[in-house]
């Protein structure tokens, strides 16, 4: 019997009938997934239900899970909680406090005591929240069922979808500057100078190394794009992408998660489960140092981070 705990797992194996091909199969899905997918919730999940099936297989045996183990995985993996960019995974305004989560977008109104969760039914395109962008009275939420903008502070929200030009419904994570609104999607670089009314999407036709970009970053005319195969920057706004840094200019790993540049300096956050860390550029970007758990990093697998002068 396989029994998951809250704070230990326990398992017998004898009897087991698990054949060369069951073990393949989930060795091959989880190499895919690892190396050449985008790591979302809804792959983790799918990885989850095979090695469930995998036990399964073994046997005529009991799985016994306990959902506060279950959740504790999925957080342990990055799943829960994890900002995948620029775009925060929670953000404020004054007292206001906006967590983006895996059932809707959490709004407090008193500092975080407590919180008023908003889904599709106030208008989010998507109950999964990967991200979030706050600037006034607008609130920019990025879910995996387009980008959804709200104009009251959150109340009441319309999406944005491929229809509207974005590059995938799958939307990573979003950064506005004035009325410049950048999505990082599934499908590439949305732009919008509308507020986010319309867009344009950028991909590798534009200079993109990948088109899966999961963290963006905008100042003035430059714009940063962490993508699946690298950190891609452009100079003219969006427009072009014309460089990519990859590992042969410093960074810890070429899927890039996150992004945010502060004059001169570029910190991009790297990693799959092997390799990455927090890659520090002084110098604009052309060549980075990488700090990883040598360095005092708790893992390898940078999803965000803060900065604070």
């Amino acid at each position: 019997m396989h029994v998951i705990h809250s704070h230990m797992i326990s398992s017998e194996t004898d009897g087991c009938a698990c054949t060369i091909e069951h073990v393949l199969w989930v060795t091959i899905f989880i190499v895919i997934n690892f190396l050449f997918l985008r790591y979302t919730y809804m792959t983790f999940k799918i990885f989850l239900f095979s090695a469930l099936a995998l036990i399964a297989s073994c046997g005529p045996k009991t799985i016994e899970m306990n959902p506060a183990a279950v959740l504790a995985i999925l957080a342990s993996s990055g799943s829960i909680g994890a900002s995948s960019g620029s775009g925060s995974s929670s953000g404020s305004s004054g007292s206001k406090i906006y967590v983006a989560t895996q059932g809707g977008l959490a709004i407090s109104t008193d500092g975080g005591n407590t919180f008023v969760n908003k889904t599709t039914a106030d208008g989010l395109g998507n109950n999964y929240v990967n991200g979030v962008f706050v600037s006034g009275s607008n609130v920019y939420a990025a879910t995996e069922g387009g980008l959804s903008i709200s104009t009251d502070g959150g109340n009441t929200f319309i999406s944005k979808t491929t229809a509207n030009g974005l590059g995938n419904d799958s939307v990573i994570s979003v950064v506005v500057v004035g009325s410049n609104v950048y999505a990082a999607t599934g499908g590439g670089v949305s732009i919008s100078t509308d507020g986010g009314n319309t867009f344009v999407n950028k991909t590798t036709a534009d200079g993109l190394p990948h088109n899966t970009v999961i963290g963006v970053y905008a100042s003035g005319s430059n714009v940063y794009a962490a993508t699946q195969y690298g950190l891609s920057y452009s100079t003219d706004g969006g427009n072009t992408f014309s460089g990519n840094k990859t590992t042969a200019d410093g960074l810890g790993h070429n899927i890039v998660r996150y992004v945010f540049v502060t004059g001169t300096n570029v910190y991009a956050g790297t990693g799959n489960m092997t390799f990455g860390g927090i890659s520090i550029s002084t110098d604009g970007g052309n060549t980075f140092v990488n700090k990883t758990t040598i360095n005092g990093l708790g893992n390898i697998w940078v999803t965000g981070g803060y900065y604070q002068q």
